[in-house]
């Protein structure tokens, strides 16, 4: 897959501003989708007759078909994931003039776009979900926006669980999905709200764990709503985080200087 069209950056941003306005408008029309885990019934009883998508949820709960979602975040977060980006993607195969790239689970983008329709240039697209504090105004932890000693670090490097070099993308936009935790749910989920930014726009001057290379958001409901991070520009996002001097460890120095052989070879 080839994304080689040339913009200047007038074209660029209003690009960007295109593709942000086509994410608001698709996740607009998002509704929870997952509701809970189906397990074998304990009281199975047939025939099983539903009018609708309600009275099927409620005969299938009734006959013990049901549990709650996991309460753990980072599981909850997953099934959220997933369960937008396959919405996204069914949605967005609808639209015409793109081409769709799905990520891998622990590699970067969630999503690749790109296609005439944004004059063949590459845009990553990464889902982040965040559940609200007690207070409902933060995020009860750090979003995490990048990992930031590999291909953040060094965006001219092909880093493995990647398309494409860091710096080739005409821009790097998140969707954030916020939710209330509700115990008692069975999706464990309420006020679902999901917002769509730059990721430099919503990002903060602090990492967003204590034990790994992680560049994280701002926490505030507000803020992130706005898109009004701790950065005026992107420029100025770019030059802090870089010269952040984040660890390397052994694997990553090994996988690193692999890539600077490699890319030197090709380039010689």
């Amino acid at each position: 897959m080839v994304f080689d069209a040339v913009l200047d950056e007038d074209d660029c941003v209003s690009q960007i501003e295109n593709v942000l306005l086509l994410l608001r408008d698709i996740c607009s029309e998002y509704a929870m989708a997952p509701r809970a885990v189906f397990q074998a019934g304990l009281r199975p009883s047939w025939p099983l007759v539903a009018s609708s998508e309600q009275s099927l949820e409620r005969e299938l709960n009734d006959r013990g078909h049901f549990v709650p979602l996991p309460k753990e975040p980072a599981a909850l977060a997953n099934v959220i994931e997933v369960s937008i980006v396959d919405f996204l993607l069914t949605r967005l195969k609808s639209e015409s003039g793109l081409i769709l790239t799905r990520g891998t689970e622990r590699g970067y983008p969630d999503i690749e776009l790109g296609g005439d329709r944004f004059d063949g240039q590459a845009y990553a697209i990464d889902v982040k979900v965040a559940r609200r504090a007690r207070s409902g105004k933060q995020t009860q932890s750090r979003i995490t926006l990048y990992t930031g000693n590999t291909y953040f670090r060094y965006p001219e490097l092909p880093w493995s669980g990647t398309f494409r070099r860091f710096n080739e993308y005409a821009g790097h936009l998140d969707i954030v999905v916020l939710y209330t935790f509700a115990e008692r749910e069975l999706s464990r989920i309420l006020d679902l709200e999901i917002l769509v930014h730059e990721s430099w726009r919503i990002a903060s001057k602090r990492r967003s764990s204590t034990t790994r290379e992680y560049i994280g958001a701002v926490t505030s409901i507000d803020a992130l709503r706005a898109g009004k991070g701790e950065f005026q520009s992107q420029d100025e996002f770019y030059a802090f985080w870089r010269k952040h001097p984040f660890k390397i460890g052994r694997a990553v120095q090994q996988q690193l200087d692999k890539l600077i052989k490699i890319t030197k070879k090709s380039d010689s």
